[in-house]
């Protein structure tokens, strides 16, 4: 539907990279999407920011709070102020409080005095917890008429209950605006106040909401309570769980956008639903690839409100369930991307809420100097193909190129490399399958020029072997047929090989059956790090493998049965050299439709029979599928895995188990080195 020439004035898009789908939505997945670390020691008191702040400190939101309008270009609160560090009520509230702009990296536990306080933050400010660390107990905050530009992340906001469920006389939320605009709200965690847990009211508008946990309270979401319809709202990759109403209540919103949300009615607990997202009075509600959980009148709506729904799944719910209406459509404000719905109970189970690193979710902080070429298959762009934009980026090139591939399937190979660094190929699409580079090359298949055959590195389908390169919102694939090519010797059939450092995958998929995913290292000696987050991994033997130092974050790793039809494989196959990192999966879920315990977790792979190599794989804070063995760590070609380096932590899922001999577990010690952090040491991946 075409927005009416009188709304028209108010907004102007944005041209900014594309926003994150996860996983994190994993999407939240989603879903999904960091990229800086920070810690309790990355910041001093007071200190002045500088032209090098960290990506966190000048992230920008995503949705409608990035939509220039009312005098206000984006959401991109303290940015360009100082950084302080606060771990006292009376420093929150001073710098929070202050005309100019701050950066406020909260750093313990604040409690609010009196209960039920609520700061009135002022315009410019980003208030965010440090690491897992920021806690605001009993208050929250009040974001008053004209007050704008302001970011709220990575926090929990809790406990100002006051023992009355449906509480009338006590107006303690978490986060109140009256007449607020460009809002972002991401990654906190908000539960057990007394009232509401968010609230838009009074015409705040050009808000966004994603990627919180919302929970334990009678009243999750606010928005409206106006004759007027102004508010227009992005609310996405949030995960509502134990609330009973308001999940959102939507009333005179002009344009209220939610996607990839998860709502859940836990079974067991003494809090039920009465229903779940609202669409009152005049509101205009665009509803898509959204999970629904055991939630009773699950999607509802005014006969005076529109509500048109997309995509969304429904489990175990009651009632009523509507839609009706055009309402609006959301890409002619800002771009996004939609996750598969599908996967969203668990990429927002892994990574809604604050995390110990976090950077831009939105994915708008672009490099200012990038220079973009673009590839159409039907000859709209600059090239046809994807590797003659490659071809075209020059020799040594100084700084970013980003290729923008539109829509379509590519059958190619591509090839970046060692001496093209700096270089961003990235998908245009809705989503990542609407972007495919695929082939078909397996090790054995034979050269076209008689030279013999290709072997597992080189029958990558994209192959990167320069630093700094970065991916997003594409499917990178390998279709080798093993089932037609059973007399051929070699089915290792590669989908990617990155032989670099500093490599970035932000909202990719890449899929293929044996050896999918090569991270490897440009040599022996030399350091290759790669960052993985909001993607998919599909494949079932040795899917993910190599000697690179490799994150995959809040991600899914989907388990694929064999060509026969057959489930048993081997996620992992590290070939890490002695003293180094190898790979690290976290935050994320391994699942798929192969049989229960049919899988492991990884074997060592020692390339070449070399003994001096030691391989590793850690897995944590993910969950784990029933097809998960008990015994999750194997041998391979003579190599015990119990002389390498394999462990997991606080994993969860019914492939999940306790320590023992063959299941080892790390302490709480020895995983307080083991984060994403500590694989990644000086590299602070930042899209671009």
């Amino acid at each position: 539907m075409t927005e009416p020439r009188s709304r028209a004035p108010r907004h102007r898009r944005r041209n900014t990279a594309l926003v994150a789908g996860v996983p994190l939505a994993l999407i939240s997945a989603g879903v999904l999407a960091y990229g800086p670390l920070f810690g309790d020691d990355a910041l001093s008191k007071a200190s002045a920011a500088t032209p090098a702040a960290p990506a966190w400190a000048t992230a920008t939101a995503d949705g409608f709070a990035s939509v220039d309008a009312l005098g206000q270009n984006g959401t991109y609160g303290g940015r360009g102020g100082q950084i302080v560090t606060v771990t006292t009520l009376a420093d929150l509230e001073r710098y929070a409080t202050a005309a100019e702009p701050y950066v406020i990296v909260v750093a313990g536990t604040i409690t609010m005095n009196p209960v039920g306080k609520e700061i009135k933050v002022h315009s410019d400010k980003t208030i965010v917890g440090s690491g897992t660390s920021g806690h605001i107990v009993g208050g929250g905050f009040f974001l008053g008429a004209g007050v704008h530009n302001v970011i709220i992340r990575n926090l929990t906001i809790r406990d100002a209950y006051q023992g009355i469920w449906n509480d009338k006389d006590h107006d303690f939320d978490a986060i109140q605006m009256d007449g607020a605009h460009h809002v972002w709200i991401d990654h906190n965690d908000l539960r057990h106040m007394a009232d509401g847990l968010i609230d838009v009211r009074k015409d705040s508008t050009y808000v966004t909401v994603s990627w919180n946990k919302l929970g334990q309270d009678n009243k999750a979401f606010g928005i409206g309570w106006t004759e007027n319809v102004v508010t227009d709202i992005t609310i996405h990759h949030n995960w509502i769980r134990e609330t009973e109403q308001r999940n959102p209540s939507t009333d005179n919103a002009a344009h209220a956008h939610l996607y990839n949300n998860f709502l859940e009615d836990v079974a067991g607990t003494d809090i039920k639903s009465s229903y779940g997202n609202y669409s009152r009075g005049a509101t205009r509600m665009v509803l898509e690839n959204s999970y629904f959980q055991g939630v009773n009148n699950p999607v509802i709506k005014d006969a005076t409100a529109t509500l048109v729904q997309k995509g969304n799944t429904f489990v175990g719910t009651s009632g009523r369930n509507e839609s009706g209406g055009s309402a609006f459509d959301p890409k002619s404000f800002y771009p996004y991307t939609l996750d598969a719905t599908a996967d969203v109970p668990a990429l927002l189970k892994s990574g809604a809420g604050p995390r110990g690193s976090i950077g831009s979710t939105a994915r708008t902080t672009a490099a200012a100097a990038a220079t973009t070429l673009t590839v159409a298959k039907d000859g709209s762009g600059q090239y046809t193909t994807v590797q003659a934009a490659v071809n075209a980026v020059p020799a040594n090139n100084p700084s970013r190129v980003v290729i923008n591939v539109k829509p379509g399937t590519y059958r190619e190979l591509v090839k970046v490399p060692a001496n093209k660094p700096h270089v961003t190929i990235q998908g245009t699409g809705a989503g990542r399958g609407d972007t495919v580079i695929v082939y078909n090359n397996a090790s054995g298949t034979p050269k076209p020029d008689g030279s013999g055959t290709y072997g597992t590195g080189g029958s990558a389908s994209v192959a990167v072997e320069a630093d700094d390169f970065q991916a997003r919102n594409l499917t990178i694939s390998n279709d080798f047929d093993e089932k037609a090519n059973q007399s051929l010797s070699g089915h290792q059939a590669v989908a990617l090989r990155t032989a670099a450092d500093k490599v970035f995958l932000d909202g990719v998929i890449v899929t293929g059956d044996q050896d999918t995913l090569l991270v490897d290292t440009a040599a022996k000696d030399r350091l290759g790090r790669v960052y993985m987050r909001n993607s998919y991994v599909v494949g079932n033997v040795d899917f993910i493998f190599g000697r690179a130092t490799a994150v995959i974050d809040k991600s899914v790793i989907t388990l694929k049965k064999r060509w026969d039809g057959s489930s048993a494989g081997y996620v992992t196959a590290p070939s890490t050299a002695a003293n180094r990192k190898g790979i690290l999966i976290a935050n994320s879920a391994v699942n798929g439709d192969v049989s229960a315990a049919s899988f492991y977790l990884g074997r060592p792979w020692h390339a070449g029979g070399d003994a001096t190599l030691d391989p590793q794989t850690t897995v944590r804070n993910t969950t784990l599928s029933a097809a998960i063995k008990s015994t999750p760590w194997t041998d391979m070609s003579g190599f015990s895995w119990k002389d390498d380096r394999f462990a997991e932590y606080k994993n969860t899922g019914a492939g999940s188990g306790t320590a023992s001999g063959n299941r080892p577990m790390l302490t709480d010690s020895q995983a307080a080195s083991q984060e994403v952090a500590d694989w990644l040491g000086d590299w602070t991946p930042t899209a671009s």
